[in-house]
């Protein structure tokens, strides 16, 4: 990342990383920034370095999320940009790695291979032929939709006008989200959060899913009720759940893995 900043920055700026910068250095060239690039700028700043930051001219993220951005502490009239979009291709790709892997069985192989049991029996499912519905139709979501449908998977996403110029073969808005949990044999969350997506997944939402269906979420752990998804796979064999990041440890670590496995950090990512 370093190099990258570097490289791009380097001729047109001067450079200043804080992390090398002793502590008076470190207010005074707060406080004469023109710009802040930051990755999780809650935690790489204190609350009186962001109150220096009256005269920056932008807080650029190099994350995509803006949900850990304290907006009650930065000054006034400070913009701040998101770098949505930046992560679209390899995320596109992880969404599709995780959808092969429940659709294949490959954990569950996996592990049975490790004791020694070689599975021809139970059968796999197919991409192709799926319905795909993807709740969040930005970077990622389109991204993902390319290959989900050079695969000849059907796709059907929600965003928030209703409205795209990408390819799809249903766009709909919130309102359309019980009946895309309804269709969908997978469904892929990639929408960002805030207070209206906020615990958007919860028990009634998973009741309507198929009881065969894919969830796979590659946006925040906070869109769905991790309790409720916990509860649901216990309750539904054949359901399963592809999950790229955690709020905390779940149940499902705890419980079964507890004796050989610690319980992950917040926030970490976690392929289940």
């Amino acid at each position: 990342m370093r190099g990258a900043i570097e490289a791009t920055l380097g001729g047109v700026a001067e450079l200043t990383y804080l992390g090398e910068a002793e502590n008076g250095w470190r207010g005074e060239a707060l406080a004469s920034a023109d710009a802040v690039l930051a990755w999780n700028l809650g935690a790489e700043l204190r609350r009186e370095d962001l109150a220096r930051l009256g005269s920056a001219g932008l807080i650029q993220l190099l994350s995509a999320g803006v949900d850990r951005v304290p907006f009650d502490q930065i000054p006034d009239g400070v913009p701040v940009a998101s770098n949505a979009g930046a992560y679209a291709e390899p995320m596109s790709e992880h969404v599709l790695a995780l959808a092969l892997a429940l659709a294949k069985r490959l954990p569950q192989n996996h592990a049975a291979l490790t004791r020694g049991v070689f599975d021809q029996q139970t059968p796999t499912r197919s991409i192709h032929g799926s319905l795909v519905g993807i709740l969040g139709f930005g970077g990622i979501g389109q991204a993902s939709a390319r290959l989900f449908r050079m695969l000849g998977a059907q796709v059907d996403a929600i965003n928030r006008s209703g409205s795209t110029d990408a390819a799809v073969d249903h766009i709909g808005t919130m309102r359309d989200l019980d009946l895309l949990l309804g269709a969908a044999d997978i469904l892929v969350v990639s929408l960002p959060l805030t207070r209206a997506t906020d615990v958007l997944i919860g028990r009634r939402e998973l009741s309507l899913m198929k009881p065969d269906a894919m969830l796979i979420n590659v946006a925040r752990a906070g869109i769905i009720d991790e309790d409720a998804l916990y509860e649901h796979l216990e309750r539904n064999p054949s359901f399963s759940a592809g999950i790229d990041l955690v709020a905390r440890a779940t149940r499902a670590v705890r419980v079964r893995h507890a004796a050989t496995v610690p319980e992950p950090p917040q926030r970490d990512r976690l392929t289940a």
